[in-house]
């Protein structure tokens, strides 16, 4: 969702909705068939960052004339060209081969804005990756976790939380412009961490994994760590993707379902709906809301977007 826009990616497609008037505005191809699905889009000073399934991210800016207007592909020609030569620039992969450290070499499952200066990405390949927006160069590489990566988040501050299939969550703080690791949060165990979430002021995280349940960890006042404040159970299947917005949290799940949760003011958290009915497994969703009428004042409408099937986007409004 972007300035009342919804970006809705069907395979290699991205479809740009206006979220008030519900009409399409634009369609466009953002590779060929062959880069396979959009994995992940964000968005940074006026830039689109789109990722997918053939490691690629790609670059796209709305003009006024042309509509989306790809741009670049991270990373670029000109970054790779620079760091060839050198053998010190090569990792070794799984595959017993070697790639430069400036590429991912397996999907790119995530993408998150950290500034208006960097934007991160993470992959299968167990790398995260910080990027400079100003000349789409790869500015640090990080082997974050011993398995598949699955979400990322950043705050406010610029602490990134990563969430992997090692059963791992990692918090990671700058130093002089270095991520490094800050501290690890491990009570999912062996499952895999599918999705994070944080609340507005970074100080609650959620995290939710194929084990079925979400963690809320609370941050720990002059640390760099967080505990565990509370577990959400409902789901009988994975937790695919979780977005909080105000004192609600959702969750999509693989039992077909989106739950929304309400935290009161005990910090204590409640199932306050289920949405049901779709398809397939809920593995996005996006919210908006807007107050309803001055004669309910603090109430507002929740609009809810999850993918269906078939390309289908279910639209669900709620007043809370």
């Amino acid at each position: 969702m972007h300035n009342n826009h919804l970006y809705a990616a069907i395979g290699n497609i991205v479809h740009v909705i206006d979220t008030t008037s519900f009409t399409l505005l634009d369609t466009f191809n953002v590779a060929q068939t062959s880069s396979g699905s959009v994995r992940s889009i964000t968005f940074s000073n006026g830039y689109i960052f789109i990722a997918h399934r053939d490691k690629k991210i790609r670059v796209w800016k709305l003009t006024k004339n042309k509509g989306h207007q790809h741009i670049a592909m991270l990373p670029t020609l000109e970054d790779r060209l620079q760091h060839l030569c050198l053998p010190r620039n090569y990792v070794n992969t799984r595959r017993h081969k070697k790639k430069l450290w400036i590429q991912h070499y397996d999907v790119v499952s995530r993408l998150a804005v950290i500034n208006k200066k960097l934007i991160c990405s993470v992959s299968w390949d167990k790398y995260m990756k910080i990027w400079n927006v100003g000349d789409f160069r790869c500015v640090q590489s990080i082997k974050a976790h011993d398995d598949a990566i699955n979400d990322i988040v950043v705050s406010a501050d610029g602490e990134i939380f990563t969430g992997s299939a090692d059963g791992k969550i990692k918090i990671w703080g700058s130093v002089f412009g270095r991520y490094g690791l800050s501290a690890m949060l491990e009570k999912h165990k062996t499952a895999s961490v599918n999705a994070l979430a944080l609340n507005e002021d970074g100080l609650m995280l959620f995290s939710g994994a194929s084990d079925r349940v979400i963690f809320v960890w609370s941050k720990v006042k002059g640390s760099d760590g967080m505990v565990l404040n509370g577990v959400l159970r409902g789901h009988y299947k994975a937790i695919l993707c979780l977005i909080n917005v105000r004192d609600l949290l959702f969750s999509g799940s693989a039992d077909r379902t989106v739950r929304i949760w309400r935290c009161d003011y005990k910090g204590k958290f409640c199932c306050l709906k289920v949405l049901d009915g779709y398809e397939r497994p809920v593995r996005s969703i996006a919210v908006d809301w807007s107050e309803t009428t001055l004669e309910s004042k603090g109430r507002f409408n929740v609009r809810v977007f999850s993918e269906s099937s078939n390309g289908v986007i279910k639209i669900s409004t709620i007043e809370v």
